[in-house]
């Protein structure tokens, strides 16, 4: 009788060489979720993949949080906003949301 533990001549067959693979599958996979989940724990929140202005990460976004931040002063806010507004084909000025 021809067992998987038996191949042949009585030793292990060529499907042993299977068990290595998986384990350094699981292995990989392991690792490669800790360091994902490690890497976002510590960005913290407000960094996902809009950037630091939010998930919108639109430019009328990113604008106005660097408003809101004060790096830029109304007046500057006013003039690159009416530029995006002709860019993006945003109507309003509202605000930055």
């Amino acid at each position: 009788m021809q067992t998987p533990a038996h191949f042949g001549d009585g030793g292990p067959g060529p499907w042993i060489l299977l068990f290595p693979l998986v384990w350094a599958l699981v292995i990989g996979g392991g690792i490669a979720l800790l360091r994902r989940t490690v890497r976002r724990g510590r960005r913290g929140p407000g960094h996902g993949p809009g950037g630091p202005a939010g998930a919108d990460g639109s430019p009328i976004a990113v604008l106005g949080h660097r408003f809101a931040s004060g790096e830029i002063d109304e007046d500057e806010y006013g003039r690159r906003l009416s530029v995006l507004d002709e860019e993006f084909g945003r109507h309003g000025k509202g605000g930055a949301a």
